[in-house]
């Protein structure tokens, strides 16, 4: 079990192939941990619609009621939904799913009351130990299992997010929940909003039959681009597997980068908010978020990449609103938690406001031309970065660069961040530049550095 516990415990989460790295007999333990960590008397378990979710949400359960926690049982629930229940009850909470993950595997997303983040500083690390150590924690009395569906509160929770309902227009939008947990959520928000909704793969599927519920790939969003100029729709929104990140594309079927979403969620946030709001954003977005909301009067705060890192600066500075390039968008008014949904509808009362086609309210956000992601695979991912710093330093003397999370190099008209993967020899380069031109040929020049390395 040591060896397999090494595996499944990443950065944020348990994740793995069942049952051959997670099985019932671990989730029975980190159940059990879980509320030996946490000292809650009560917890919150759900769980998403892969095959396996059930088995293992119910070994979990038995695990927490051993050590004399109360659990409440939402059932089946997609990631943010978890997060409001936890919010909701003031209680520690864990969702059953794999999230973007093929079929084959599963895991859990754990957090405190409150949706307060658990990750690899913040509490994951003394779990897989607890769960290392073959410590059982038993109870005098044993605690009580409870069953309470919760889709209605969160559906109203996720509208209350809309600032002037009457505005609203019957807009067309096309969504693509891929077999995934937004086939149950997405239908319950829409239900009482006045959009012409159409979605795909609105079953509910584990296995995925259509593609995999990873619309971070482009490939993953032909389906509804297609479906988009089909139905001649406003606004496409694909949803991952666990439907707590969505990706835009707009009425012509192009991509609406997370970048780009995040400045346009946070513009419409600070319009109602007022000036002096501060949001937070990882540092692979685009300058373009931080430059809107300076000029909304408010204070752009640079983060490391990953939810808990979010979170926690968000609760540090009272943030309003923080987003990630990744597709997760956090709300102060959501325990801070991430939520693709209410993004989603935020997006869509911008959009109804704006008695303009989403092509050209993207429009004064699209300052920069980005690289995207570039994964290299190279022997020693930190020797490279510090190579590169030293040669960025040599040959550009008035760089900036910072360590925040990886190497951070700045150069007036174009910026760069190198990340190490946690799990594997790779090494995440992120580039920006002035235009599309400048940004192929900055992205040379870096990879030809990164490549003479290995």
């Amino acid at each position: 079990m040591p060896d397999s516990l090494d595996t499944i415990f990443k950065a944020y989460d348990v994740r793995g192939v069942y049952p051959t790295e997670i099985d019932e007999a671990i989730a029975h333990r980190i159940g059990n941990a879980f509320v030996a960590f946490t000292g809650a008397s009560t917890v919150v378990v759900g769980h998403d619609m892969r095959p396996s979710s059930i088995p293992l949400s119910r070994a979990f359960i038995e695990g927490a009621i051993l050590a004399g926690a109360d659990v409440v049982d939402i059932g089946l629930a997609s990631t943010d939904m978890v997060y409001f229940a936890s919010g909701l009850l003031d209680a520690p909470a864990a969702q059953f799913t794999a999230s973007h993950n093929p079929a084959q595997y599963n895991g859990i997303k754990m957090c405190r009351a409150s949706a307060g983040p658990i990750g690899e500083d913040t509490g994951l690390v003394q779990i897989k130990e607890a769960v290392a150590g073959g410590l059982v924690e038993r109870a005098e009395e044993p605690g009580t299992v409870s069953q309470r569906g919760l889709l209605d509160e969160f559906a109203d929770h996720v509208r209350s997010f809309i600032q002037e309902p009457e505005k609203l227009r019957p807009l067309v939008v096309v969504a693509d929940t891929a077999n995934g947990m937004g086939g149950l959520v997405v239908p319950a928000v829409f239900e009482k909003l006045p959009f012409d909704l159409t979605i795909l793969y609105v079953e509910l599927d584990g296995t995925f039959p259509n593609h995999p519920a990873d619309p971070i790939q482009p490939e993953n969003l032909v389906d509804l681009q297609r479906a988009v100029l089909k139905h001649g729709a406003d606004i496409g929104l694909a949803f991952d597997g666990d439907a707590d990140r969505v990706f835009v594309v707009d009425n012509n079927a192009n991509p609406v980068s997370g970048s780009l979403t995040t400045a346009m969620v946070a513009k419409s946030i600070l319009q109602a908010s007022g000036p002096g709001e501060k949001v937070v954003h990882n540092l692979i977005c685009s300058k373009s978020v931080a430059e809107i909301v300076t000029e909304m009067g408010c204070e752009p705060i640079r983060s490391r990449v990953g939810h808990s890192f979010i979170k926690q600066v968000m609760s540090e500075t009272g943030a309003i609103f923080g987003g990630e390039h990744s597709g997760h968008y956090y709300f102060r008014d959501n325990w801070r938690a991430d939520s693709g949904l209410i993004a989603a509808v935020v997006i869509l009362e911008e959009l109804s406001r704006a008695n303009a086609p989403l092509s050209e309210l993207r429009t004064p956000f699209e300052r920069y031309a980005a690289s995207g992601e570039i994964n290299s695979t190279v022997p020693d991912p930190k020797a490279v970065i510090e190579r590169v710093s030293e040669l960025f330093a040599e040959q550009f003397v008035d760089a900036k660069q910072d360590r925040l999370d990886g190497l951070t190099v700045d150069l007036g008209d174009w910026w760069f961040n190198l990340r190490a993967s946690n799990t594997e020899p790779l090494l995440r380069l992120n580039l920006e530049a002035a235009d599309d031109s400048a940004c192929e040929e900055r992205t040379g020049q870096v990879l030809a550095i990164i490549r003479e390395q290995t």
